[in-house]
């Protein structure tokens, strides 16, 4: 069974093939914490350095693109998110000045879903 930990809705797609043409190749990192923290942050690729205090969740195809986009996640963060199967959505409004998506009148969230059993298993979580 291949369980996906990130997905990513249409609208989000929609909008990551907007901002790649703009900023080129993407990324995301969330990191956890207050406000804007435990938002995912949308940089170009490479402008976030990731680490081994970081976990690659997964790569995001969106078709159109000739890259996928890597979704990072603070170890810390993915202790309390490890059990949920996480989509990237987006909706309107302002979210912080570091996500290239800000200056467009949007931002990026999360949507959440805990794994069933089964899923969890296949994961190596149980």
């Amino acid at each position: 069974m291949q369980v996906e930990k990130v997905l990513l809705s249409d609208e989000a797609a929609d909008w990551l093939r907007r901002l790649t043409a703009m900023h080129g190749p993407l990324m995301f990192h969330q990191s956890g914490g207050c406000c804007d923290g435990s938002s995912p942050m949308c940089y170009p690729d490479g402008e976030f350095r990731t680490g081994s205090a970081d976990v690659h969740l997964g790569d995001l195809v969106v078709d159109g693109l000739e890259r996928p986009i890597g979704f990072w996640m603070s170890a810390n963060q993915y202790e309390y998110w490890k059990h949920t199967q996480l989509t990237v959505d987006v909706v309107k409004g302002r979210g912080s000045g570091f996500s290239v998506e800000a200056p467009e009148g949007i931002r990026f969230l999360i949507r959440s879903r805990l794994f069933t059993d089964q899923e969890s298993e296949s994961l190596g979580l149980l």
